[in-house]
C-alpha cells in the first residue's frame, strides 16, 4: 500500500510507503522536511509525541504519554475515545537508544506485539525516516496492517507538519526543547 499527503504551506509531498517484506515483517518509510536530530527528538519526547502521534481523523486523544527513553527505559502510550469506556494502553521498553538515529521498542500490550526499529538518516536537512516491525506470527501482523492501513500516513503527514513549525536551526532547536515538555 502506498500513500501520498500534501502537506500545508508548500511543504515538499512526501510519500508513505508501507510494505510487507515476509509473513512476520513490515516496513514503512518516508521523508521528513527536517533534520534527523529534530524528528528523532520528536519521536522521543512526550511533549511533541502528543502533537502528533495519534490520526486526527479517528477521534482519539493521546491522553497520558510517558517515555523515558533509554536503553532499559519504560514507555506507555494511553489513547482516549469518547464512545470508549476504557482507556486504550500501549506500553514496552526501549532495548537501544542512538541519539539521533536509531530506536528500538518492545510493544509489550500483548503476546502479538512487535519488535520495532526506527532509523532517522541525515540526507541534507531532511530525514529519510525507516520504521520496521518485526512480529511473532504471520497473524500478528495481519491484525495489526488491518488497523493501521489509513493511519499511518496521516500520522506521518502530521508530523511533518509538526516539524514545519519546528524548524531545524539553533533557535529551532531551542524551540524543540521548550515545547517537548511534558
Amino acid at each position: 500500500m502506498d500513500a501520498t499527503k500534501d502537506g500545508e504551506r508548500g511543504l515538499m509531498k512526501n510519500r508513505t510507503t508501507v510494505e510487507r517484506k515476509s509473513d512476520r515483517e513490515l516496513v514503512i518509510t518516508q521523508t521528513f522536511d527536517g533534520p534527523a536530530r529534530i524528528v528523532f527528538e520528536a519521536w522521543t519526547r512526550p511533549g511533541l509525541l502528543k502533537r502528533w502521534w495519534v490520526p486526527k481523523s479517528c477521534g482519539m486523544s493521546l491522553v497520558s504519554c510517558e517515555a523515558d527513553v533509554r536503553v532499559g527505559g519504560r514507555y506507555r502510550f494511553e489513547f482516549g475515545h469518547p464512545e470508549a469506556s476504557h482507556p486504550m494502553v500501549f506500553f514496552g521498553r526501549y532495548i537501544e537508544v542512538t541519539p539521533p538515529s536509531r530506536l528500538v521498542w518492545t510493544n509489550e500490550e500483548s503476546e502479538d506485539g512487535a519488535v520495532t526499529t526506527v532509523t532517522f538518516e541525515d540526507k541534507g536537512g531532511k530525514t529519510l525516516l525507516v520504521l520496521h516491525e518485526r512480529y511473532p506470527s504471520k497473524e500478528a501482523l495481519d491484525a495489526s496492517i488491518a488497523g493501521r492501513e489509513g493511519g499511518m500516513p496521516e500520522q506521518f503527514a502530521q508530523l511533518d507538519e509538526l516539524l514545519a513549525t519546528l524548524g531545524g536551526n539553533d533557535a529551532a532547536q531551542a524551540r524543540v526543547t521548550a515545547q517537548s515538555s511534558p
